[in-house]
């Protein structure tokens, strides 16, 4: 529209902005324009005014009716780029040109974040993110899933991590788009194929460090929701240590990049060969203690007197070294099988090179010391029966009995004590007479007192 008008033609003020009203809202009745926001006001009619800028070279007033304004679908802020849909209009008041926004929206990377946050709300609202649906992570997974890119820095960091630390560990690649349309899809249809055949222990989802839009795959809902719904753990090691994704608060466990989440899945190999030999020692102290308190304990009833009879003694003692042996065997045997059991379970899990020849060593020793404890208590028992039956003998022959079978008797008073003179008797004093066979009670008549 051109407005043409007579050389000596003067205008008011309100007819010449009227004229360029005219002119703007006939040429600009409904355009898009991109711009960051600056200056924001809320009304409290409901109506938001702020300028649109593009850094210091352009400004554009704008207003927003509260119509529109109770429309819109996320909270504008300054410094957030957004594309306005409105038509121009001339505030006649001011002389001032403004925009008239009727739909606001937020643009480029602002775009992503608005719709990433509303994402996030709406799947925490699900529990999707709650810790109490993490899982733990296996401690010695024999094969591991990779969910990444085949050509990627991230699947080799991947492999010379795990690699390095468990060198038998088994991995199995999906190959998959870590970027770009249809990736998402791809990465959450690995995850559920790993899921329905379960040939590993665990899953690392992730790729390298990029930009938002190189790691928004990761953002999207079917991968976040499939690593939710994976019965399998899954490590998410995606970017950097400063990136985060929906798929990091989704996993079991989030890693801060590719390598790290490798550290955490499988241990080192030297320090779980560290923790065998310590189990190792361990168990021999404990075999070497066991035979050491057993050999003390049959010492110690062997030498004890403390029985009426000999032969009581000699068989009870026989019935506790049986009963000791028996106790040691089974210890022996439980001991055994248990670490036989645990150290099978490893070895069969984990396949380590070396643990068959360690545990066939171990157990020749554990047979070794069986069979010297077998010995010792052969020769033990023996030699205490010597002792106690040399021990018998001398008893026997410093034993007053044998006095008493040629004839003579003890004497003892009312209070047991044996009677060893005259002097300690009393007439009327009742005195037993112990004989070889049998005792008999007598009271004293008189007493002779004899000399020398």
């Amino acid at each position: 529209m051109s407005v043409t008008t007579a050389a000596d033609q003067v205008f008011s003020v309100s007819e010449l902005t009227h004229r360029i009203a005219g002119t703007l809202e006939g040429e600009f009745p409904a355009v898009w324009v991109r711009g960051e926001i600056s200056g924001l006001k809320r009304a409290d009619s409901g109506h938001v005014y702020c300028t649109l800028k593009e850094g210091r070279d352009a400004t554009l007033s704008c207003v927003m009716w509260r119509g529109a304004a109770s429309r819109l679908t996320f909270d504008p802020r300054d410094g957030v780029e957004v594309e306005a849909f409105g038509g121009i209009e001339v505030y006649a008041p001011r002389g001032q040109y403004q925009l008239i926004i009727r739909e606001l929206r937020p643009a480029g990377r602002g775009a992503l974040l608005l719709a990433l946050e509303e994402l996030k709300r709406r799947l925490q609202a699900e529990g999707l993110f709650d810790e109490a649906r993490k899982r733990p992570l296996p401690k010695y997974p024999a094969r591991i899933g990779l969910v990444t890119s085949s050509s990627g820095a991230a699947v080799r960091d991947l492999v010379r991590v795990l690699r390095g630390r468990w060198p038998s560990i088994g991995l199995v690649l999906a190959p998959v788009r870590v970027q770009g349309e249809g990736a998402a899809a791809e990465i959450a249809a690995a995850i559920r194929a790993f899921n329905r055949h379960r040939g590993v222990d665990l899953l690392i989802v992730g790729r390298g460090g990029g930009s938002l839009e190189d790691l928004w795959a990761f953002n999207e809902e079917p991968v976040v929701r499939a690593i939710a719904e994976s019965e399998l753990p899954v490590i998410s090691a995606v970017g950097h240590e400063v990136d985060w994704t929906l798929a990091d608060l989704a996993a079991d466990v989030r890693a801060a990049t590719p390598s790290h989440a490798a550290e955490i899945a499988v241990p080192e190999r030297a320090e779980v060969a560290r923790t065998v030999a310590a189990l190792e020692s361990r168990l021999e102290r404990v075999l070497r203690q066991e035979l050491a308190e057993r050999r003390q304990r049959l010492e110690s009833l062997v030498e004890k007197y403390g029985f009426r009879r000999i032969r009581d003694f000699f068989g009870l003692t026989q019935q506790r070294i049986d009963d000791a042996r028996q106790r040691v065997g089974r210890a022996l045997r439980r001991v055994l099988d248990d670490a036989r059991a645990r150290l099978a379970a490893v070895r069969g899990r984990y396949g380590l090179r070396e643990w068959p020849r360690r545990v066939g060593e171990l157990e020749e020793r554990v047979a070794a010391l069986h069979q010297r404890l077998a010995a010792t208590a052969a020769e033990v028992a023996p030699a205490r029966r010597r002792r106690v039956m040399a021990g018998v003998d001398r008893l026997r022959a410093l034993s007053p009995r044998l006095v008493l079978e040629r004839g003579y008797c003890l004497a003892r008073a009312a209070d047991g004590t044996l009677v060893r003179g005259t002097e300690t008797l009393h007439v009327g004093e009742r005195v037993t007479l112990e004989f070889a066979s049998g005792e008999a009670d007598t009271r004293i008549e008189e007493i002779r007192r004899g000399g020398e």
